[in-house]
């Protein structure tokens, strides 16, 4: 990767990336998954640095805001990631979302770009959960997703990337448009793939190897442990995973214990605790750890999302971005 003075701007010049910018790169999904997995690996080569991220909400809840600084070795750049939500509980009826990285070559100290994330968060977050599914359960023939909102409807698409051995794809969710969004995905990428619309929740997560959990916060129903079978693997990234999966799972992964003991609140038991977790993702990609124990064994996986990936993959996108002169640049400095 060449790494001259100035290369995304004039000196002064801050590199603008929105929204509409980063959909339509033609992001490849293998690339996504192998820029992730080397960025979760060289956390483990101190290349790579992921502090816990800071929190901020008012006493009524009427917002969160977070920030997060990570520094990707496999890459050389840092980057900080702020976000902010309005409404987060979605019960004021006043969602709002803002959310962008700011990311520096820390090989040459030159700024590299700010960017929208709701592309980039989404690569991510389904890249992690592909990467625990496969670790997990590599021979894997059949797939549930458990809600169909932005992150449902990348999820089967990344799977089939990382497993491209799967067979069986199954959708649930409440709302039509959204359980059709995930079909036209599928479809978009993989023609001769199918996706079956499941009705009956518990049926659909008993025949399933993988159950990645994505619904969002007002999802009604949950996946239970004792509709799983055996060998399967439980992906919560959002909702729609009950808790007793986490603690009555034969064996835990996370990819960060830290992280989910700070954003796991509502998977506590009533003392707040929360049951040992077995490997981190990190561990498990650099061969230090096992994704199970054994083949029988109902893994339980905690997707948190870690800004370590974002910087890794939002300097992929800024490098599509180059190559394909998008965005703005603006003189701040």
């Amino acid at each position: 990767m060449e790494h001259s003075a100035h290369r995304y701007g004039n000196k002064g010049e801050l590199w603008l990336l929105s929204q509409s910018d980063l959909e339509v790169l033609g992001t490849e999904y293998t690339h996504v998954l192998k820029v992730v997995e080397e960025a979760l690996i060289a956390l483990r080569t101190g290349e790579s640095i992921n502090p816990l991220k800071t929190i901020v909400q008012p006493a009524d809840q009427r917002s969160i805001g977070y920030s997060m600084v990570g520094r990707d070795g496999s890459s050389q750049t840092l980057g900080f990631k702020v976000v902010y939500e309005f409404d987060p509980q979605r019960n004021r009826d006043a969602y709002r979302f803002h959310s962008f990285i700011f990311l520096c070559d820390d090989s040459t100290g030159e700024p590299i770009a700010m960017m929208d994330v709701v592309k980039l968060g989404p690569l991510r977050t389904s890249a992690t959960s592909a990467l625990m599914a496969r670790a997990a359960h590599p021979q894997a023939k059949s797939a549930l997703v458990v809600g169909t909102g932005v992150q449902g409807q990348i999820a089967l698409p990344m799977l089939l990337a990382a497993l491209p051995g799967l067979e069986r794809l199954m959708v649930y969710g409440n709302y039509r448009d959204g359980v059709k969004a995930v079909q036209a995905e599928v479809s978009r990428l993989y023609p001769q793939r199918q996706v079956e619309d499941v009705e009956d929740l518990q049926q659909a997560a008993g025949q399933a190897d993988i159950i990645i959990g994505a619904s969002g916060l007002t999802s009604k129903l949950q996946v239970h442990r004792a509709w799983m079978k055996p060998g399967a693997v439980a992906i919560l990234l959002g909702y729609g995973i009950d808790a007793d999966v986490l603690h009555e799972a034969d064996y835990r992964i996370a990819t960060d214990i830290e992280q989910m003991k700070v954003t796991c609140g509502d998977l506590c038991k009533a003392d707040g605790s929360i049951p040992p977790v077995d490997a981190e993702l990190p561990d498990i990609l650099s061969g230090q750890a096992l994704a199970r124990r054994n083949p029988t064994d109902v893994v339980f996986a905690y997707n948190s999302g870690m800004v370590v990936t974002d910087v890794a993959l939002g300097r992929y996108l800024a490098e599509l971005a180059l190559a394909q002169n998008r965005g703005v640049r603006v003189k701040l400095w």
